[in-house]
């Protein structure tokens, strides 16, 4: 199981071009499934059946939710439709079994009076201060996820044109425009900051800790929950909420959702049309806070 598995994981990775954080997410739930066949030696790969997997993922239906277990799931699906590509088996168990019904929630946006607090908050009288407003500026300009943000090379970012270049899931490359307040933090992050944060060390990426290295997309979470923090916002915030916000304001001032499921980087405009829903849940707000007759 193990050095199959392993092969798997190579696929995904040269053939199938995902990135190391999506690989991750399919090694643990692999691993989950494997722990749960470990449970029953005799069981061989080509010997496993639909029951089988059903069986495994009602066990884990206790503290996981239906997104997570439709998660696991396809894993499930995609390892077993490996196999069958490589002639390991014959037939993908998995194949018919149905994902459990996902309850859509409605994407959680800021205000836009919050997201200009929360710009405003970083101290720009220090080099971290000016990285984290360039940073900020950029994923409320753009909607880059935090991974995209992290990883973004200095060289795919074009100030004379106001565009970046960046890889999403899949390693789909897409173009997104600048806003000028990013064009003009971004700019300042490199002329004034970058260069202290570097060092004497030599890197591409753009964004950058102390010494050079490279800011991992776990310092971003933790820089922007201490600047929400500092900005007097209660509100639970996370990178991916600037996401969001980017999404609802662009649509709440008349954008198509084509243009922004391009700039969001989704495969599907399924998966942009729930920013629709967050637009008529305001609508409803308003009409009940200010119609005569609500």
């Amino acid at each position: 199981m193990e050095v199959y598995c392993e092969a798997f994981f190579d696929y995904l990775r040269v053939e199938k071009g995902l990135s190391r954080n999506t690989i991750s997410s399919y090694k643990q739930d692999l691993r989950k499934y494997a722990d749960y066949l470990k449970k029953r030696e005799s069981l061989t790969l080509e010997e496993i059946t639909r029951k089988d997997i059903t069986n495994f993922l009602f066990s884990l239906r206790e503290g996981i939710c239906s997104a997570s277990i439709s998660r696991i799931l396809s894993t499930i699906k995609s390892f077993h439709c490996f196999l069958v590509r490589e002639k390991i088996i014959t037939f993908n168990p998995a194949q018919l079994i149905e994902a459990p019904k996902i309850e859509k929630k409605i994407p959680f946006a800021l205000s836009l009076d919050e997201v200009v607090r929360i710009l405003k908050a970083p101290n720009l009288k220090n080099s971290h201060g000016i990285r984290e407003r360039a940073i900020l500026e950029l994923m409320y300009a753009t909607g880059l996820r935090v991974s995209e943000a992290s990883s973004l090379k200095l060289s795919s970012l074009n100030l004379d044109v106001g565009f970046i270049r960046c890889k999403g899931k899949g390693s789909k490359e897409r173009i997104v425009p600048l806003g000028g307040k990013a064009m003009h933090f971004l700019q300042k992050y490199i002329s004034q900051a970058r260069g202290k944060l570097l060092g004497k060390k030599i890197s591409l990426y753009l964004f950058l800790a102390q010494g050079g290295r490279n800011l991992g997309r776990q310092s971003i979470w933790k820089m922007i929950k201490k600047i929400v923090k500092n900005a007097g916002i209660r509100k639970k915030v996370s990178p991916h909420t600037l996401r969001h916000s980017f999404a609802t304001h662009l649509l709440e001032r008349g954008a198509d959702l084509r243009s922004i499921q391009e700039m969001l980087g989704h495969a599907s405009i399924t998966t942009t049309q729930i920013y629709t829903h967050i637009n008529k849940v305001r609508l409803k707000e308003i009409h009940s806070k200010f119609h005569p007759r609500p």
